[in-house]
Parts: structure tokens; sequence; C-alpha cells
């Protein structure tokens, strides 16, 4: 929304009552399937058992790191994330096991202008075609807006479409790409950014609650309908 100021131009929306916010604190996130408990030494068994569980590193590929090769290796892939002050790091712990499956931080995190992005995505085998992803990122959400944030980001590869796509499923909208934005291993990044704003947070809460409710969703994580169905019932 836009509007006049007292020279007659077009300005942005007043916001008199803005105050900057804190970054979020590293607490637990607790949902029906996944916990995210903040990322610690402890969980680096686990994750590496659980990275190990696939028979090759692709999908490292569009990650900064290679994948750890023993857990000294992942050791100090945990520890490089828990000493990075611009992160608030999280350790996605499966219900069902207690243990570590993924990993997934809060990254650049301006509190003055209400901005933050969630990166850093990691998940195992264990984690992919099933429903802990999705809630650990509707657990971020809701504690980024829960905080006050007016923005949510989300960026990848512009290679890695399906980085792109499960953020689009969640309510994010792309707004982009940053041509020749950085090199990673030795190769050319353009960079997709996508986001969630403020105003649009109620009605993605609404289908993703809903989605994920036990008459939607079993204990095994089976669905009865699918996300886009509550996304469609929001929109009409």
């Amino acid at each position: 929304m836009t509007q006049l100021n007292q020279y007659g131009q077009t300005v942005g929306e007043a916001l008199p009552h803005w105050q900057p916010l804190i970054a979020p604190p590293a607490v637990a996130l607790k949902g029906r399937f996944c916990t995210l408990e903040p990322l610690s030494a402890a969980h680096s068994t686990a994750l590496f058992a659980a990275f190990s569980s696939a028979p090759d590193d692709r999908d490292w590929t569009w990650l900064g790191a290679t994948q750890p090769a023993s857990l000294a290796e992942m050791e100090s892939w945990v520890s490089g994330k828990c000493r990075d002050s611009g992160l608030v790091s999280y350790a996605v712990i499966d219900h069902r096991t207690q243990l570590a499956a993924g990993a997934v931080c809060f990254a650049n995190i301006d509190g003055q202008n209400g901005a933050i992005e969630i990166g850093h995505v990691t998940w195992s085998p264990l984690m992919q075609r099933n429903v802990l992803g999705s809630e650990a990122i509707f657990l971020l959400l809701q504690q980024a807006f829960g905080l006050g944030y007016r923005r949510v980001a989300w960026r990848c590869d512009s290679t890695n479409l399906a980085s792109r796509r499960a953020a689009e499923r969640l309510g994010f909208t792309y707004e982009g790409r940053f041509r020749q934005a950085m090199t990673r291993k030795q190769r050319n990044r353009d960079t997709d950014w996508l986001s969630m704003i403020d105003g649009e947070w109620p009605q993605v809460e609404h289908a993703l609650s809903a989605w994920l409710a036990i008459d939607n969703m079993s204990e095994d994580g089976l669905e009865r309908l699918k996300l886009a169905t509550f996304f469609a019932k929001i929109s009409q």
C-alpha cells in the first residue's frame, strides 16, 4: 500500500508504531511430528547416521558444504553452524525415533527491518517425501511471524527446482532471480528469491494448520487431502 506525503509524492505505507525486533530465541519448537531443537554437538551422531543412509551425495549438490564423510566431519559441520553468530540453528527431531533427521537455520536476521530468512535447509533421506520437512518450516514460520517479523525469505540456486517448488507449495511467493549472485563449488549460481510477508501469514497458517490437523493427517503422516486443497479453499 502506498500513500502521498506532504509534497504529493508517492511513498510507502506509514509504520508509526514499528519497533526493531530481537533475533529469534534458540528454544525448542514442538509440532505433531517433529520438534526443532537448538542444534548442538549432541546431534552429530544421529545426523551422520541419517545422512549416511543416502546412496550418494546428490542431496548436497546445491549446498555450500560437501556431505560429511565421517563423524568427525559431521561434528565439524555442526560446530560451524553453532559458532556462527549470524544463525539460529536447529536440529529436526523425528518424534518416531527421537533422533535428529535434518537441520535448518534462521539466517540474515535483520531485526531493524523485520526481515529474516529460512536457510541452510539440510534434509536427510529420512525427511524426504514425508511430513517432517513441511512441519519444520511451518514451526519456523510460526516463530518468526509470532515475534513480529514482517518478511520471511527463502532463496535457492535457480537450478534447484525442488527447493523452489517446496517453498511455493508452502505459500512462499517467487520474487525474482539474482543473476550471477555467487559462486559455489567452482560453479556459477543464479539465486531465486521467494518470500512470505506478515499480511499473507494468517491465511497460510490457516491452510497449513488444517492440513497438519489430526482429521487430515494420520499419526503415521499420511494425508487425506493434499495441502493444495487447503490453499485453494482460502483463495475462494
